[in-house]
């Protein structure tokens, strides 16, 4: 949806597998995304056990919201930073997101690729 930025040309971000749009690649960064090993939550006083995108994006927002409180002001738009840094991030190279009902996606390899970006930022 999103031409291919400066800081990706570099990274052979692929087509999408869905529409074959050479652009924007996602995702930057992961995080754990199986509701079996995610996050430990409470929940209307019941813990569970929940991952995907919707533990993974409130965990990015408040490690930059720790990074701005320690740095003392906002660190502002991370991704040049990021892609110029890669070792920021622990790989993951083993992995899918290929989905049951369209057999489309990704597999995780070296470096960035469209499942698992560049890994699990370190200290996560």
């Amino acid at each position: 949806m999103f031409p291919l930025p400066d800081y990706q040309k570099k990274t052979g971000v692929p087509p999408s597998a869905s529409s074959g749009f050479k652009g924007r690649g996602l995702p930057d960064v992961a995080g754990d995304a199986d509701p079996q090993t995610g996050y430990n939550v409470l929940v209307d006083g019941q813990q569970l056990v929940i991952g995907g995108t919707s533990a993974v994006a409130p965990l990015m927002a408040a490690l930059i919201a720790r990074v701005n409180q320690v740095k003392g002001k906002p660190v502002g738009f991370i991704h040049t930073t990021l892609y110029a840094n890669p070792k920021l991030c622990r790989d993951i190279t083993q992995g899918d997101n290929i989905t049951t009902s369209t057999k489309k996606g990704y597999k995780a390899g070296p470096g960035w690729d469209p499942c698992t970006g560049w890994g699990v930022l370190s200290g996560l």
